[in-house]
């Protein structure tokens, strides 16, 4: 028998709303009949008028606006308060295009928390058309990463796996790594560690022989890592860094013996190698080949490890305490852990020395470059 959905209505408006037992059920019994997929207000709490539609009385089962998609995939208020702040212009979003975004993310195992860390990082990414090439994208990801769930992660890392090209620069980018001997394993955890790694790799003749003349062979483990930094390199950026460490007297095939041992060296900025440099030089009075041997010279930080480190050897030799950091020992001293250092040469004297030392050498942490405070970063770009 087919039900007259007017008539239901009708009834249930012939009775008072109360919370009574049948009205309760007769409720329920109506929502099913009219094939409600949810009620946002249930109808035993606020009266009812003859003039009420379908659409007042419940959620439709097709959102009319954005806020509606959200909710109906499964995002919370406040999951979709964080989704507008971010991009406001997803309010005003064509819910049907936004639906079907959205059911291409559902497929693919992303959830609403995820969609939320996806928008954070990349703003515009529901205005990018995902729809191209959906289910070859997916089988082609699922079987480069190895699983889905690794593929997962690599998108909220790099949402924007779902909007680059397949064909123009995705495919191609992969087959430059693969060509160079990079495997599958080493290259799906460097696409996930770095996002930028699909849209700035490039390698030319110049860049094939700046890796030959690092001496790192394809077996070395370092080798991915070389290769990476220089693909996603400019050439103007990789020459000014070399030519940085030429001005202190070292030789280019020397520099780039370096980058092949130490790699994350590559991506130093000119500055802070000038700062540790003219430190090593000029406060530890060492040869600047001595960064060769000892790359961490490059890598820590200046003003809140190296130079508090010296300072409190020096303040141990003034005060003639023993254990003193000097000559070999001071580059054991300046490579060490925190905790250690401090257990080796800070608190292994008595109570009121090493709270002297202590605050001594925390006063020193805090001492920042001259103007630092009102030093204004200046980005070009990527920073490689």
């Amino acid at each position: 028998m087919k039900v007259n959905c007017n008539s239901l209505i009708g009834v249930r408006l012939m009775f008072p709303v109360c919370g009574t037992v049948f009205s309760h059920a007769f409720d329920s019994y109506l929502c099913k009949s009219l094939k409600l997929i949810t009620i946002k207000y249930p109808l035993t709490t606020r009266a009812l008028h003859l003039n009420d539609t379908l659409e007042e009385i419940s959620v439709q089962e097709h959102p009319t606006d954005s806020i509606g998609v959200f909710r109906k995939w499964g995002c919370s208020d406040s999951d979709i308060s964080k989704i507008f702040l971010r991009r406001p212009g997803l309010r005003n979003a064509n819910p049907h295009n936004l639906q079907f975004k959205l059911n291409i993310l559902h497929n693919l195992g992303l959830s609403s928390s995820d969609l939320v860390k996806i928008i954070n990082c990349r703003p515009q990414f529901l205005n990018r058309r995902i729809n191209l090439f959906v289910d070859e994208r997916r089988e082609y990801l699922e079987a480069l990463f190895g699983s889905k769930e690794t593929l997962l992660k690599a998108i909220i890392r790099n949402p924007s796996l779902l909007t680059y090209d397949l064909h123009s620069r995705i495919k191609p980018i992969i087959s430059l790594y693969e060509e160079m001997g990079i495997s599958k394993k080493d290259l799906t955890s460097m696409l996930i560690s770095r996002p930028t790694l699909i849209p700035r790799s490039s390698l030319n003749e110049e860049k094939l022989e700046y890796i030959r003349k690092t001496g790192v062979s394809a077996n070395s483990r370092m080798y991915k890592y070389v290769v990476a930094l220089i693909a996603i390199s400019r050439l103007e950026t990789i020459r000014e860094k070399v030519g940085n460490f030429q001005k202190f007297g070292i030789l280019e095939g020397e520099v780039l013996s370096l980058f092949g041992r130490s790699p994350v060296v590559l991506s130093l900025s000119v500055d802070k190698v000038q700062r540790n440099m003219t430190f090593v030089i000029g406060t530890l009075k060492l040869p600047a080949s001595v960064v060769l041997d000892f790359p961490f010279l490059l890598l820590y930080n200046r003003d809140t490890t190296l130079k508090p480190r010296f300072l409190v050897a020096e303040k141990i030799q003034d005060m003639g305490l023993s254990p003193q950091i000097k000559g070999p020992s001071m580059l054991r001293a300046l490579r060490m852990e925190e905790k250690r250092f401090l257990s080796t040469f800070v608190n292994c004297h008595s109570e009121y020395v090493a709270k002297v030392l202590m605050d001594y050498y925390r006063n020193v942490q805090g001492i920042k470059r001259l103007a630092e405070g009102s030093k204004k970063n200046l980005h070009r770009g990527f920073p490689f």
